[in-house]
């Protein structure tokens, strides 16, 4: 049974037993404690923490998960995956154990031909928890499992909990028994390789208080008891297709098989390799459904993840092939059609999916090579003294300069039987962390206890937003924190974060910066709102300062926002709009949004692409727009559900989430999206925009920055005094102004280019008299100098082979010689072939320099560079290599 079909019987399945079909939420969590969905119940679990009311009693649904825990054992066991897929059936309150338990057994046991997976159940045992009597019971005497056949576990294996306080309760779990041939006999408690978990079963009865790992306190029964089921829907397929792991299924074979064939490789040979196949054709899965939704490669969060997997994938797919060929793309097609019918959306982001995909690998190649040469200088320089450990501050480097992840500088060192420092990486790279991310944090997190927010939305409800048609409103103070405590007041001068039952104030989300104003208590206080924050779906957090007097809660306020602030920022988010339309019709649909951001006056926006726009393709969109927005356009904004506005045409963004009910913003056909911000009623009301510029940020993702209505004006006046400067100042009309400056420039550099060939054979007159100071030091000549100051990298090297060649051939001799170009050491050395036949290496030389240096560096027996970070080590440096040529 194809996976696909497993997937469409499971719903199916449920949705006749009355639940409702939910699709998969997004990979990008929406809880703020967590970076990426790891399970089938995350989606609900504001409904099992009584934070949101659930729309349905009881619900289905196919969620995708990505899991990084773990990701070291992919590859190696038959069950670790990157991205999997939960098939789960949920009750909020609805019914309990002994409906799911029975549920569960018929659909895995009913023959396929009646809508069933048709498993024998003597294939099948069960678990339960230590003291779940009627767990046991239900699967005995209602189900009919025989009582040898269901053993009970611990706590360890058999309850469930979110790690905080909150619902918790046991598992009952469904195993398959593989067969004799894949270990002993006795059930799961004997051996979980031979009789592996398909479904687990979660009876969420219980409340716990606080703890660590599995011991707290059950504080008694929960007012509602919940069902939440995880059924695996890759380790099923493995079961009804019968193949030995998750890597042989239908959907990841085809990418593994795949894969072996264009390494010239075969799956099943050889073990090394197996694993290898078995990482790429899980990893780039994981990659096409993370830019499928929205993640981007980055150096942190879940664009670190997405390209850790990625290089992970380009560097197996290289040791397996023994080439640089590039093979991401065909594997990442043929991945997009083996999920296509179960994600058919992922046709409709194809070329997005593939343009980012294809860009990280263009840009790892080059950087795999460069840092493939840092990393063997290290560990070339960790052998040479006699250690056995890769430094962490070299792996930090490999990291921070050329993105390499460290499992890939764990697996790399490894295969040169080093180990690795990772506390000392993991202390670099938090210290960089802390001090990058210590500004964003104050703004953002403010307080970090989500579980108060958490109660607030409980208590409160969510947030009444008045914005899109109001911008005052009279609102019911309904929580208050200062010091990140929950307080019953605030007075002049405390920091506060306020929730309203009702609020015109925007928070900030899809780009929009938040609004600011004022919350004022008649009479008797006044504060100032500097930021809106929604650290949960649907509470908005005014966040400020009591200006004077006081705010206490159930107090009714008179909120009011920065009318001119929040018109200048509907500008430029309506711009952004018009922007990403204008690209899209420039590039093709591949220019998908990867972020923006809309402030008073002026915007950025950031889009996928291969390369730059250019000046030229740049003014053609910024002269598109504003004819558009010229046309005086009304902005429409209309709710539908999520469905209708797709298809509509709406472009949905990436990375955003989306409820049953959307808002779509349209001006005529020209931009219909997705968006829940503030916009101008007209285009008109933009009066003009102005490109600013475009630069790259990433890998793929290009920005431009816009200045809207009065900053675009005051930028084209300063542009305009400036450029009448430069043509009074350079006697020359405007319009030939180009022409000018370009002629300037060209001779400049005709200059330039001349005192560099007159500076360079001026260091190079010095070969002679450097030549004749050689001095013999054992069985060799040598010259240890300095280069003539000034010289770059480059004359050292020329300098180094002329003093070298001026030597002779008749007696072995060794030149080295350093610079120290923008304050870098630099020492190269040449040996002549009658000291290459001596046993003297350039390359041995200059890494006892380079160290000296503070160093490293390598090359040919006959020449050889390095480098280092101490200037004041080159005399230092220079006797060193005297000395080892003299102990011959």
């Amino acid at each position: 049974m194809e996976t696909a079909e497993i997937a469409r019987r499971f719903l199916s399945f449920f949705e006749k037993n009355g639940h409702t079909v939910v699709p998969s939420a997004s990979l990008i969590a929406e809880d703020p404690t967590l970076l990426l969905v790891p399970a089938g119940m995350v989606p609900f679990k504001p409904y099992f923490l009584g934070q949101r009311t659930p729309p349905h009693d009881t619900a289905t649904s196919v969620q995708k998960c990505i899991r990084t825990k773990d990701i070291e054992e992919v590859g190696k066991t038959s069950r670790h995956a990157t991205f999997f897929q939960m098939l789960g059936n949920f009750s909020f309150g609805d019914y309990f154990k002994e409906r799911a338990i029975p549920l569960a057994w018929e659909l895995v046991t009913t023959p396929v031909e009646e809508g069933g997976f048709g498993i024998d159940p003597e294939r099948l045992w069960v678990t339960v928890y230590l003291d779940d009597d009627e767990a046991e019971a239900i699967w005995r005497d209602k189900v009919g499992v025989r009582p040898e056949r269901i053993q009970r576990m611990g706590k360890e294996e058999n309850y469930w909990d979110m790690g905080v306080p909150g619902p918790c309760g046991p598992c009952s779990e469904i195993f398959y028994d593989r067969g004799p041939e894949y270990g002993v006999d006795g059930g799961p408690e004997a051996d979980e390789d031979r009789y592996i978990e398909i479904w687990n079963l979660v009876f969420m009865q219980y409340e716990r208080g606080e703890g660590s790992g599995k011991e707290y306190p059950i504080l008694g029964e929960l007012p509602k008891k919940n069902i939440d089921t995880g059924l695996g829907l890759e380790r099923l397929a493995a079961v009804l297709q019968g193949v030995d792991n998750i890597y042989e299924t239908d959907i990841i074979g085809r990418v593994l098989h795949r894969a072996a064939e264009l390494t010239g490789t075969r799956y099943g040979d050889n073990q090394e390799q197996d694993v290898m196949l078995r990482v790429v054709a899980d990893h780039v899965r994981s990659a096409v459904m993370l830019v499928g939704d929205g993640v981007r490669p980055g150096n942190e969060k879940a664009g670190y993840v997405l390209r850790r997997i990625l290089r992970r994938s380009i560097r197996n797919l290289r040791l397996l092939s023994g080439t640089e060929t590039a093979f991401l793309h065909e594997l990442t097609e043929v991945s997009i059609d083996a999920m296509k019918d179960i994600y058919p959306d992922l046709l409709d982001r194809a070329d997005v999916i593939h343009g980012v995909i294809d860009t990280e690998e263009r840009n790892f190649a080059e950087t795999l090579r460069a840092g493939t040469a840092l990393f063997g200088r290290a560990a070339e320089r960790t052998r040479a003294g006699g250690g056995t450990v890769f430094s962490g501050t070299d792996a930090f480097q490999l990291h921070d300069t050329y993105g390499f992840p460290i499992d890939l500088t764990l697996e790399m060192a490894a295969e040169q039987g080093l180990s690795v420092d990772e506390s000392s990486f993991r202390e670099l790279m938090q210290r960089q962390k802390d001090t990058a991310k210590a500004d964003a944090r104050s703004k953002k997190l403010g307080n970090a206890d989500i579980s108060l927010y958490a109660r607030m939305l409980e208590g409160a409800g969510e947030t009444d937003f008045l914005g899109y048609t109001e911008s005052e409103s009279e609102s019911r103070v309904k929580g208050i924190v200062v010091d990140g405590v929950s307080a019953p007041a605030a007075r002049a001068g405390d920091k506060v974060e306020i929730v309203l039952d009702s609020t015109p104030f925007y928070a900030e989300s899809g780009g929009q910066l938040a609004d600011t104003g004022t919350l004022t208590v008649d009479g008797r206080g006044v504060v100032d709102v500097e930021d809106v924050q929604k650290p949960l779906p649907g509470l908005f957090v005014h966040r400020g300062t009591v200006r004077s007097g006081e705010v206490v809660l159930d107090d009714t306020v008179h909120a009011g926002i920065d009318t001119g602030r929040r018109h200048a920022i509907e500008r430029s988010h309506s711009a952004t709009h018009l922007i990403h339309s204008a690209l899209r019709n420039a590039l093709g649909p591949s220019a998908g949004q990867a972020g923006s951001e809309n402030r008073p006056g002026q915007l950025r926006f950031d889009f996928t692409a291969d390369s730059a726009l250019g000046g030229e393709r740049l003014a053609e969109v910024e002269e598109e727009v504003n004819t558009v927005l010229a046309g005086d356009i009304p902005v429409q904004t209309e709710e539908k559900s999520l469905d209708e506005a797709l298809k509509t045409g709406a472009m949905a963004m990436f990375g955003e989430k989306y409820g049953d009910r959307v808002r779509v913003v349209e001006m005529s056909d020209y931009s219909v999206e997705l968006c829940g911000g503030t916009h101008v009623p007209s285009t008109a009301r933009l009066g003009i925009v102005k490109l600013l510029g475009e630069s790259s940020i990433g890998s793929g993702v290009r920005r431009v920055e816009a200045a809207v209505g009065v900053d675009a004006f005051r930028r084209l006046s300063k542009e305009s005094t400036l450029v009448g400067q430069l043509s009074e100042q350079l006697k020359t009309p405007r319009e030939e102004l180009p022409e000018r400056i370009d002629s300037m420039v060209s001779r400049l550099r005709a200059a330039e280019r001349e005192i560099e060939k007159l500076r360079a054979a001026q260091v190079l007159q010095a070969a002679g008299s450097i030549a004749e100071g050689a001095r013999r030091h054992g069985a060799a000549l040598v010259v240890a100098a300095p280069a003539p100051e000034g010289a770059s990298g480059d004359d050292l090297r020329k300098l180094v082979l002329d003093v070298r060649g001026r030597l002779g051939e008749d007696e072995p001799a060794v030149v080295a010689m350093t610079a120290v170009p923008k304050d870098r050491p630099v020492v190269v050395i040449a040996t002549n072939k009658a000291a290459q036949k001596a046993g003297i290496k350039a390359g041995e030389l200059v890494g006892i320099a380079a160290r000296a240096l503070g160093g490293g560096g390598g090359g040919k027996p006959d020449i050889a560079q390095g480098g280092g970070s101490d200037a004041t080590k080159v005399d230092e440096a220079l006797r060193a290599v005297e000395e080892r040529v003299a102990r011959g």
